[in-house]
């Protein structure tokens, strides 16, 4: 049974910001590149905020190798993102 008061703020209003956010801990997904395999599902990332800030990481839910970018979530790599491909332009027809 929900005892939450229906007054004051509540757990269940809308989100002002969808999307933006880790729902559970209102933190966000970062995307580094992954720079060496270290086994057991671990990997060594660059976080790109300058020298010695590599950090380890899991990439046990991923399919990802050295050179990948992946989105991390709480120390877990949680997707593989592809870089965008070459433009297509589409020829008119005369």
């Amino acid at each position: 049974m929900n005892t939450a008061s229906s007054t004051g703020p509540s757990a269940l209003s809308p989100d002002p910001h969808p999307g933006e956010v880790c729902i559970t801990c209102s933190d966000m997904a970062v995307a580094v590149t992954v720079t060496a395999l270290l086994g057991d599902g671990l990997a060594l990332v660059d976080t790109g905020a300058g020298p010695g800030t590599e950090e380890e990481v899991s990439v046990a839910l991923v399919d990802a190798g050295v050179g990948h970018t992946v989105l991390v979530h709480a120390g877990e790599a949680i997707a593989r993102v592809e870089p965008p491909g070459p433009i297509q332009h589409r020829s008119r027809s005369s």
